[in-house]
């Protein structure tokens, strides 16, 4: 007889016939460290919780992180309140697809606002082969001039890009930004007007940065913005797992051991070669 029809006939649920789930024994663990890496990186959905979880060292798959997820209730909110800290031409991204790393930078402006009320605004520079951040420059004012102090010092540190990707700010078509930029050897690629879509790479950083940081933050001055804004560009780089690359970050961190450092930049001196014994007179 089937389990289903005995059931039937004993007015039982089919439930208490089964052996009911223990769980595993580390359920409570993994629990509580889902929850702290939820309350510290509240915008982070339970596929990227899970890739952190893994880095900490836990062998967890997606599925058994998204069963703990909804049980726990934990969820992205919408939207999150702002909180105050305890301290103080050719631009299409499609029609011109980066190929390799420094092949294509897209800039872009963001603006906010301090407690205070008054405006500041965020140069923001991305390589949209590595998905890296490679600066964020942040004043009350940034005009022509300061495109092109920050892009001089990335030239220096990284070599010069084959395309340098924007809009049609007057910050960028400004004609000290184009011969400067040409005459280093890179390419300006203008996006067309009202089509923020074609600089897809940028937009969607930005979005990144005012949902994870901006939307959840007062700043209370301006160095304060840069401090924190900083530190999280660091953790965009190093840290973020990120869907599009695998839920890898674009730039992690290489530790090398101390010692390992050390032995490198100190190599130990060669052994002299032994000296040949003389050998001993032939007594005929």
């Amino acid at each position: 007889m089937s389990e289903r029809r005995a059931c039937a006939a004993l007015g039982q649920h089919r439930s208490t016939q089964r052996k009911a789930p223990q769980g595993r024994d580390d359920e409570d663990r993994l629990t509580a460290d889902m929850i702290a890496l939820a309350r510290q990186y509240g915008r982070y959905g339970y596929r990227k919780i899970a890739e952190l979880l893994r880095r900490a060292g836990w062998l967890v798959n997606d599925k058994r992180v998204e069963r703990i997820w909804r049980r726990e209730g934990l969820k992205v909110p919408g939207k999150q309140p702002k909180r105050g800290r305890l301290w103080l031409n050719d631009g299409s991204c499609v029609r011109l697809r980066a190929e390799r790393r420094d092949h294509v930078w897209a800039y872009d402006f963001v603006e906010d606002r301090t407690h205070d009320g008054r405006k500041y605004r965020m140069l923001n520079i991305v390589d949209e082969f590595t998905h890296e951040c490679l600066a964020i420059r942040i004043a009350r004012r940034l005009k022509a001039v300061d495109v092109i102090d920050v892009l001089s010092d990335l030239f220096i540190l990284r070599g010069v890009p084959g395309h340098i990707r924007s809009d049609n700010g007057p910050e960028f078509v400004a004609k000290a930004v184009r011969h400067w930029i040409a005459a280093v050897g890179a390419q300006t690629a203008y996006i067309e007007p009202g089509s923020p879509w074609e600089n897809g790479y940028i937009e969607s950083f930005n979005a990144r940065l005012r949902d994870e940081l901006l939307n959840g933050e007062i700043f209370y001055s301006l160095r304060e913005a840069q401090i924190v804004i900083e530190s999280w560009r660091r953790h965009f780089n190093a840290v973020r797992p990120h869907a599009s690359l695998g839920y890898r970050a674009p730039a992690p961190e290489v530790f090398v051991p101390a010692m390992r450092a050390w032995a490198a930049a100190h190599p130990s001196p060669a052994t002299p070669p032994t000296p040949a014994l003389p050998s001993p007179p032939q007594i005929n």
